[in-house]
């Protein structure tokens, strides 16, 4: 059994888990999402807390009992809290805005780029330079945020491009002067 498997799950006031033929509803402030378990996965409520439970019989990886544990622990955090990752745009005229459902950047191309809002994330850009995207499920907001990172990734020279606001990026010294001589 895996350790981190066995530790239950906190269910916070004003959330909700149901489990119905192998699948498991969470539902909370900020909406409701639903996962299909895996075979050989169930889940026991004891008062306020979730037990993810591990069938010995079925044949599965030791690592399949804690990741089910965290995609719940995941998504009860996603419907009562939320998930938000913040991407900043650095260089000279590099600018985001939101049209209706989708994301503009100007990122010095010859030609518009353009990113459509999947369903689910929401997305928020403050002073055209900073992005917010926010949603309940945590693999959806982090891979649109890689999506949007992957249009210009920061180079390292001089650090032009998408980062995550509080990434650090080593810099690279430039070509050094070949045989100087004074």
């Amino acid at each position: 059994m895996s350790r981190l498997g066995r530790s239950p799950i906190q269910i916070p006031d004003k959330v909700e888990v149901k489990t119905l033929e192998g699948m498991v509803h969470v539902t909370g402030s900020k909406g409701t999402l639903s996962i299909r378990a895996q075979n050989g996965i169930s889940f026991k409520m004891e008062g306020n807390r979730l037990h993810v439970i591990k069938d010995e019989k079925i044949q599965m990886p030791k690592t399949a009992h804690g990741l089910w544990r965290a995609l719940i622990n995941n998504m009860v955090i996603g419907v009562s809290k939320g998930f938000e990752k913040r991407l900043a745009l650095v260089g000279v005229g590099y600018r985001a805005a939101v049209q209706g459902q989708k994301l503009d950047l100007q990122l010095g191309f010859s030609h518009p780029t353009q990113i459509v809002i999947p369903k689910g994330v929401h997305v928020a850009v403050d002073k055209s330079v900073t992005i917010i995207i926010t949603g309940t499920d945590k693999h959806l907001v982090g891979q649109f945020a890689a999506a949007v990172r992957a249009m210009k990734p920061p180079e390292p020279y001089k650090g032009k491009g998408i980062r995550y606001e509080n990434e650090f990026i080593r810099k690279k010294d430039g070509k050094a002067a070949k045989g100087k001589t004074a």
